[in-house]
């Protein structure tokens, strides 16, 4: 079976495009394979899998498996790389804007071209919701006088504390299309021990669905720092979700400014992030690392 082995910003999966129908008769066994897979030692080795598919209201449809096989609703720096691939494999008809379905809804992606290669893209991401069914979070194990902020963005829910690793974390619960507990700390965060703190809060009993954990330093108000422990991933190189769940928090606890543009820093690269009450624009690039033929 084709694969194309895609990153952006070090985010990497593993892509296969199942939009000719005796491809898409795979799909089953690809999606039972996405742990060995996405294994670095066994597999081809990624951040999971991302199935490329027909769709009724969009250019392509995209499902993203996460490396322990758990499905994601999105993921920004895969969408980008998916655009790409459509683009380049002529499943746009030459078209620069390209739509991809994703579980979070269609997304809008504005190639950037070099060469007659796409090496990056703008993309909508769509509205931030702070509500807490959206990301979800169960209120019910909040401490006793717990209350969200009313803000110029409705209730949003910052400061909550979750208690784990002897100490109490304060962050922002939010939606990007996935859920996200946003953590500003004065603390390090390149010294942090990602791996015992992500993984605690990830499964903690606030987040029924699970959740991805940003931890940010603030450098500026237009410029952060952050790393990403991905529920389902562990910590990745990238999370474009996470990137603008990163500024929208920091918007909503008047950190940043809502209309100006901001760099987020990560493991693997930048990602520049637009955030309005109207909707985030994400930008950022997007590289094929190699193509193979993988049995299944």
């Amino acid at each position: 079976m084709r694969f194309v082995k895609m990153n952006g910003c070090g985010n990497d999966y593993v892509y296969f495009d199942l939009t000719s129908r005796e491809a898409a008769e795979r799909g089953a066994d690809i999606i039972a394979a996405v742990p060995a897979i996405s294994d670095r030692h066994f597999g081809v080795g990624g951040d999971g899998v991302v199935l490329i598919l027909p769709s009724g209201c969009a250019d392509v449809r995209m499902r993203m498996f996460n490396a322990d096989g758990s499905e994601g609703r999105m993921c920004g720096n895969a969408v980008r790389c998916v655009g790409k691939y459509a683009y380049e494999a002529g499943l746009t008809e030459g078209r620069a804007e390209v739509t991809v379905e994703t579980a979070s809804g269609v997304k809008t992606l504005s190639l950037i071209l070099d060469g007659g290669k796409c090496v990056g893209a703008s993309v909508d991401m769509g509205r931030a919701e702070f509500e807490a069914s959206a990301v979800p979070l169960d209120e019910s194990f909040l401490p006793d006088g717990y209350v969200p902020a009313d803000t110029a963005f409705g209730r949003v829910w910052k400061d909550v504390p979750v208690y784990v690793y002897g100490k109490h974390w304060k962050g922002t619960a939010l939606s990007v299309g996935n859920p996200h507990f946003v953590i500003f700390t004065e603390e390090d965060v390149e010294g942090l021990d990602i791996e015992k703190v992500g993984k605690l809060i990830e499964t903690h009993r606030l987040f029924p669905e699970r959740v991805n954990v940003e931890f940010v330093n603030v450098l500026s108000p237009r410029r952060f720092r952050m790393r990403v422990w991905e529920r389902g991933s562990g910590e990745t190189m990238a999370c474009g979700t996470g990137s603008c769940a990163t500024v929208a928090a920091a918007v909503a606890n008047g950190i940043a400014r809502e209309g100006e543009e901001a760099e987020v820093l990560l493991n693997g690269g930048v990602l520049r992030i637009l955030f309005s009450a109207d909707g985030i624009r994400m930008t950022g690039g997007a590289e094929t690392n190699f193509v193979g033929d993988l049995r299944i």
